[in-house]
């Protein structure tokens, strides 16, 4: 099978993920501005959220592009990924919802983690599908924000229990660096 439907699939889990976490964001009762005030922890961490999915969407995009064809364990690695992923409108409410309090900071970062593992096992099984010379594997190279990511993770959930301002800054810190896009897989398929 091609990488189509799998592609389709994912986008459109991703899009009801993200949809589910805008829906978590309640309207405020008052017409004044600073009614919003006691929302901007929610949207804080909505827009973290949506900045981290939108970063998974667009690797994953790129990484199915390297992919010939879909196995069986490709499409349950993928739908590993996927259920980290939709775990990220509860994580972000509970954030949200309680300003930054040590044990929804934590799982946030726990999600994130579990998240960021669950693509490296989808890459792995790409990468053993297609072999060791594979576009994907080329393109991957020494993938040092691959592996610096889930250390800070693990780092900013046992900071989340000192200060939650710490693991929020490290969140923010690792979804910046992966902001910028990752122009190896472009460099490999342009070859």
């Amino acid at each position: 099978m091609g990488t189509n439907r799998l592609e389709a699939f994912s986008d459109g889990v991703l899009a009801i993920i993200i949809t589910i976490m805008v829906l978590e964001m309640k309207v405020p009762h008052g017409s004044d501005l600073s009614a919003l005030i006691p929302t901007l922890p929610v949207f804080f961490s909505y827009v973290l959220s949506f900045i981290y999915i939108g970063i998974y969407w667009n690797n994953h995009h790129h990484m199915l592009h390297t992919t010939r064809h879909v196995t069986g364990g490709i499409l349950w690695a993928n739908l590993h990924l996927l259920f980290w992923l939709s775990l990220f409108p509860f994580a972000t409410g509970w954030m949200g919802e309680n300003h930054l309090a040590s044990a929804p900071a934590a799982l946030y970062g726990v999600v994130l983690l579990l998240a960021s593992i669950a693509y490296w096992i989808l890459q792995r099984t790409i990468i053993v599908s297609q072999g060791s010379d594979s576009l994907l594997a080329k393109a991957i190279g020494r993938d040092v924000k691959g592996k610096l990511s889930p250390l800070l993770y693990a780092a900013a959930i046992v900071a989340a229990f000192v200060e939650p301002l710490i693991a929020m800054a490290i969140y923010t810190f690792v979804a910046l660096m992966w902001l910028v896009p990752d122009r190896r897989i472009e460099h490999v398929l342009n070859k």
